[in-house]
């Protein structure tokens, strides 16, 4: 299952002034050059208040210099962790380009009016799912699911206008610090770190592979 990376590598001199301009460039390479199906795939780790870790794969909605957002069911496993450790880290696995970047920073909540002008951008039925799912918690079968779903269906029908959920909304991850990982020959990879400075700029620095 070993493979060979690609010879050309990632060099200081080739980034861009913030890594979320980096970030920018290496994700419109992997959406229109590369055309990885969903690009904006992310693997979120989190951790309790006692450091038990979690992961799980959540779709990136927007970046910008505030940071990378992404929604959720606050009463979720990863929306409970982060109410008590705001710490998270945010993995990019683009594997066929032999790329990867993680994001690591805290979490904050976006506002109501921000969620809310975003969940009305949502289909239909992701609106009643958001609703119709209490997520991550344990429930007795499928059919509980379903049944709760069809409820809502009938209650706002297409075109009807579906509140947001009190429980769900987003959070905006600052970054601390961006790694650019770039896959090279002989398991010599590039790898290097952008780290938030007290005066708002970034260092970088070269990272052993």
């Amino acid at each position: 299952m070993r493979q060979q990376y690609r010879a050309e590598g990632l060099a200081e001199s080739d980034l861009a002034a913030t890594p979320v301009e980096q970030f920018a460039r290496w994700f419109k390479q992997a959406a229109t050059e590369a055309h990885l199906f969903e690009p904006n795939a992310m693997v979120v780790s989190t951790a309790d208040a006692e450091g038990r870790p979690s992961a799980r794969t959540v779709l990136l909605k927007q970046f910008d210099e505030e940071g990378f957002v992404f929604y959720t069911n606050y009463g979720s496993r990863k929306g409970r962790d982060l109410a008590r450790n705001p710490y998270v880290s945010l993995l990019f696995p683009w594997h066929p380009m032999a790329r990867q970047v993680i994001v690591s920073g805290r979490a904050r909540r976006t506002g109501r009016d921000e969620t809310a002008a975003y969940f009305r951008t949502r289909p239909h039925g992701s609106q009643l799912g958001a609703w119709a799912s209490a997520q991550s918690s344990v429930i007795e079968s499928r059919e509980q699911v379903d049944a709760a779903y069809a409820e809502l269906a009938a209650r706002y029908p297409e075109g009807e206008q579906v509140p947001v959920p009190p429980h769900w909304g987003g959070f905006r991850v600052v970054p601390e610090r961006v790694e650019f990982w770039q896959g090279r020959e002989n398991r010599l990879h590039d790898r290097l770190r952008y780290t938030a400075e007290p005066d708002g700029s970034w260092r970088v620095e070269r990272l052993s592979p």
